[in-house]
């Protein structure tokens, strides 16, 4: 979308996004558990929901206790580099009280959905780094 028509067509904040009334996206972490680690490598990411469950998500966002409410099935609308086409994978977003939403993958074959059932290697997690921070990563 052309920049010069982002404010008229795009309702965004840090959490969600409408465009066009039509499109409806949530913000949430895609966690994979690193070996060894007691902290999953995070990768922050938007995820489209129907209308019906955009209300209800956008709805439980400002209440203390919000984790009762949802799942919501969605689709990844990110690619994430070093991935082969992660845009459009099937996910569920899950509300968390007091922080971010958990974005789950639906298990597949999919290298992306592979790792996050089955956990990442410390290598890994310096290779993502390597590439945003040394090589095409960069914009």
């Amino acid at each position: 979308m052309p920049a010069e028509e982002r404010d008229c067509r795009c309702s965004l904040d840090a959490d969600t996004c409408i465009v066009d009334d039509e499109y409806y996206f949530a913000r949430g972490c895609l966690e994979i558990p690193v070996h060894g680690e007691p902290e999953p490598f995070v990768w922050g990411v938007w995820v489209s929901l129907s209308q019906s469950s955009f209300a209800m998500f956008k709805s439980g966002l400002d209440l203390p206790a919000r984790a009762h409410l949802g799942s919501f099935f969605g689709w990844l609308s990110a690619e994430l580099p070093l991935y082969l086409h992660t845009e459009n994978l099937k996910t569920r977003l899950h509300l968390r009280d007091g922080i971010r939403p958990y974005i789950e993958l639906e298990p597949t074959d999919h290298p992306l959905a592979v790792e996050q059932q089955s956990g990442m290697s410390a290598d890994r997690i310096a290779e993502i780094y390597a590439y945003y921070v040394h090589g095409q990563g960069r914009a």
